[in-house]
């Protein structure tokens, strides 16, 4: 079905999901592997933390606002940071570096968030450790509350450039700072470099410099993603003013990864979980973020408009997986680094708030091809 046909559908879901994403509790892990599990399983599915999950989830409230502005949604996310600031923020790492992307949205208004994002963006330049090659190394919380560190010592993650990189360019672009800037692009290249993969056009979910391998050289749906959501983004924050050679190195990156996911396409119009394995489940978030790139590099002529038909049957695929009270179904939790495509499998399922958001980035993508 066109998606003309679904937009009153849309609409309506992205109201729903919204609204859950907002409210969303979090879970209790019925079978957790350990008490450390069990804390980050809680952490991941809820809004009213500072991590990764809810840092997604702001930022798909934020695109949203760009097509249907709403002043309920605008006061959340005011009211987010107010709350997390009072509460104390937790240590700085890759993960905790997701909710400052949308935080620039506010920092005209706030000495204090000027202040602090200006100091994250300098903290990851010159304290965040580096793996050889001035990687960004990814370093996590290591509880719930943020008070510990995993330093994953010289390991790169596919994730990093939705986490950190996008921040950290918008940054470098609203105060013309350009080592913020090439740094950025640096480690945009190192993550090409080090994770693309060059017979697939995939990107495996990490790289250790240590054992030097791609760990389990699995190729994971929602890590995928995170390079074909944020890439676009990231290339739009410079309004053309960029090297051309370096767009075109990123950008033909970006659509030979996206020929090798519309040929993994599943019949019902989502993604596998290890995307090699048809056996595997069809996870709603990542397959929500690949919809939301196909679209975005369709909409600025980045890619041929015959790939429409692959983000339609997403889009029919996604809307299937959204229950009546706007809960995105068949979210995979909070993934590690795995060392077999088991490990992936088994990820456990639950609403999350990333799930939500990824959801709305779709949504939106798919309303702005309407346009």
């Amino acid at each position: 079905m066109s998606l003309k046909n679904r937009e009153a559908e849309i609409r309506e879901k992205l109201s729903l999901i919204t609204g859950k994403l907002m409210n969303l509790k979090m879970n209790e892990s019925t079978n957790p592997e350990s008490a450390l599990a069990s804390e980050l399983f809680r952490r991941d599915s809820g809004i009213h933390i500072w991590d990764w999950p809810q840092g997604v989830g702001l930022y798909g409230i934020h695109k949203l606002q760009e097509v249907m502005p709403d002043p309920a949604n605008r006061a959340f996310l005011e009211n987010w940071y107010k709350e997390r600031f009072a509460e104390g923020l937790p240590l700085k790492n890759i993960n905790t570096t997701a909710p400052m992307l949308t935080l620039v949205d506010f920092i005209d208004e706030n000495p204090a968030y000027e202040s602090l994002a200006k100091e994250w963006a300098d903290w990851l330049l010159h304290e965040l450790p580096k793996t050889e090659e001035g990687g960004f190394q990814h370093v996590t919380s290591g509880s719930g509350d943020g008070k510990s560190l995993i330093l994953n010592e010289q390991q790169m993650w596919v994730d990093t450039l939705f986490m950190a990189v996008l921040f950290l360019n918008r940054m470098g672009q609203k105060y013309a700072r350009q080592d913020w800037i090439e740094e950025g692009i640096h480690q945009v290249l190192m993550h090409i470099r080090y994770l693309c993969d060059v017979h697939t056009g995939l990107f495996y979910h990490g790289w250790t410099f240590k054992e030097r391998n791609h760990f389990g050289g699995v190729f994971w749906c929602r890590g995928d993603s995170w390079f074909t959501l944020g890439i676009l983004d990231y290339l739009e924050m410079f309004g053309g003013n960029i090297s051309p050679a370096i767009r075109t190195y990123i950008l033909d990156t970006f659509r030979s990864q996206v020929k090798a996911l519309a040929s993994l396409q599943s019949p019902a119009g989502l993604w596998h979980t290890v995307l090699l394995d048809p056996g595997s489940y069809e996870e709603t978030s990542g397959s929500a973020a690949i919809t939301a790139g196909i679209l975005q590099g369709i909409r600025t002529g980045v890619l041929d408009p015959s790939y429409l038909e692959t983000a339609e049957r997403a889009v029919g695929g996604i809307l299937s997986n959204i229950a009546e009270d706007g809960t995105v179904l068949n979210v995979s939790s909070g993934t590690p680094m795995g060392m077999d495509e088991d490990f992936y499998r088994n990820i456990a399922i639950a609403p999350m708030a990333y799930g939500q958001s990824l959801t709305i980035f779709a949504l939106v993508e798919a309303l702005r091809a309407m346009e």
